[in-house]
């Protein structure tokens, strides 16, 4: 079992309706690109959220990597901001029950998945939860010139996301994200990934918490929800065809995808409405025969 089994949103007649579960939404901070090259968490933030937009829960908190950080850059976090902060193994539990009974969701959650799996699943966080990548989803449902969560926010609602590059500021702007997808799509959309799974065990009734200076505590949230300017995908794109760089020729190949699987079902539906017709007719010929037989 993986350490989460990713779904998607569809506009189609399957799954859940997306606006009916809880999301817990989830960044991190790093010391680099790859924990198979050593890099670890040094910050993680986790928005609990309902597909109608209530902030259920919020957490967040640095993390002692116990090693050099690199990425300052990017993250702002020096070795003195993490001094005093909680190891990965300690914000387990907090961790598990925001997970507990929600999709997991993250924008490029690959990312946050390989993190997930070489620090706190090794600590005691369980597999297998349900999970939404709303890169991938953007991607499958709506066709903008850039996909990354700042620009993507931008061109969809006009508003930059505040807090960037800090794990509870990009948590609130891809539950954000999500919840306007949601209320915005044109039609239902639904959920097809495997149900939440409830984990077992309780948090301490205190997790060690550290900030980073500019993060603000406390649930946050965002004006009302208002309209995209978009343009919706009339044919959705299969969200596995949907990861890496999408560049052009990789979204070519996933929109040609798309195109020959509504040639398939549109002939399949054609195939069984021709075979429908000519059931009727053969059972109209025999009730007429078994009619006249009664008559005679």
């Amino acid at each position: 079992m993986g350490t989460l089994r990713t779904g998607a949103l569809t506009r189609r007649r399957v799954g859940t309706p997306a606006a009916d579960l809880e999301y817990a939404v989830l960044d991190v901070e790093t010391t680099g690109l790859d924990p198979r090259e050593g890099a670890r968490l040094v910050e993680i933030a986790v928005v609990r959220v309902r597909g109608d937009g209530r902030i259920v829960d919020e957490f967040s908190t640095l993390v002692d990597p116990r090693a050099p950080i690199g990425g300052r850059e990017f993250h702002g976090i020096g070795e003195s901001d993490v001094l005093g902060a909680p190891r990965a193994e300690e914000i387990v539990p907090r961790i598990a029950r925001l997970l507990s009974g929600a999709v997991v969701v993250g924008h490029n959650l690959d990312f946050e998945e390989r993190f997930l799996a070489s620090e706190l699943v090794p600590a005691g966080l369980p597999e297998g939860q349900s999970g939404l990548c709303t890169l991938r989803a953007l991607r499958s449902q709506l066709d903008l010139a850039r996909y990354s969560l700042p620009r993507a926010s931008y061109l969809l609602s006009g508003d930059w996301p505040t807090g960037q590059h800090t794990a509870l500021g990009d948590a609130r702007a891809c539950a954000k994200l999500l919840v306007e997808m949601i209320g915005n799509a044109p039609g239902e959309l639904r959920y097809t990934g495997p149900a939440p799974r409830f984990l077992q065990g309780d948090a301490p009734e205190e997790t060690p918490v550290r900030w980073k200076p500019r993060t603000t505590s406390g649930a946050g949230g965002w004006a009302p929800r208002g309209s995209w300017s978009a343009r919706w995908r009339p044919r959705e794109l299969d969200a596995r065809l949907c990861g890496g760089a999408f560049r052009d020729a990789e979204r070519e190949a996933a929109e040609q995808a798309a195109r020959r699987e509504t040639l398939v079902r549109e002939r399949w539906a054609l195939a069984a409405g021709l075979t429908g017709g000519v059931a009727a007719t053969v059972a109209g010929g025999l009730l007429l025969r078994m009619a006249g037989a009664a008559r005679g």
